[in-house]
C-alpha cells in the first residue's frame, strides 16, 4: 500500500508536494474518515481482490479524492482504487 507515496522524496517541486498534501488533508477532513479507518477499508479491499486475483502490490494505488457527481455536479468524496491484476485465479 503506497498511501504515503506523496510524502516521499522525489523530483516534484516543494510547491507541488505542499499542494498535494493540502488536498489530502482537506479531503480527509471533509469526508470525516480517519486515516486508520481508511487504512482498514484499503486492507479489506485488497483482501477481497486477492481472493479472486493475484495483484501487483508495487503498482497499488488507493486514495481518497474529491470529484463531482454526474447527476448534479455536487462535490463528493470518492475512494479511488487502482489495483493492477497480474492473474485472475481459477474458480475452483
Amino acid at each position: 500500500m503506497d498511501f504515503f507515496k506523496i510524502f516521499s522524496k522525489n523530483n516534484q517541486s516543494s510547491k507541488n508536494v505542499a499542494k498535494e498534501r493540502l488536498k489530502l488533508v482537506l479531503v480527509h477532513d471533509r469526508s470525516d474518515l480517519s486515516p486508520k479507518f481508511l487504512d482498514m477499508i484499503k486492507g479489506d479491499m485488497i483482501r477481497v481482490v486477492r481472493e479472486y486475483a493475484e495483484i501487483d502490490e508495487e503498482g497499488l494505488d488507493i486514495k481518497l479524492t474529491r470529484m463531482k457527481r454526474e447527476s448534479d455536479n455536487m462535490p463528493m468524496s470518492a475512494l479511488v482504487a487502482n489495483i493492477p491484476i497480474i492473474k485472475v485465479k481459477d474458480n475452483e
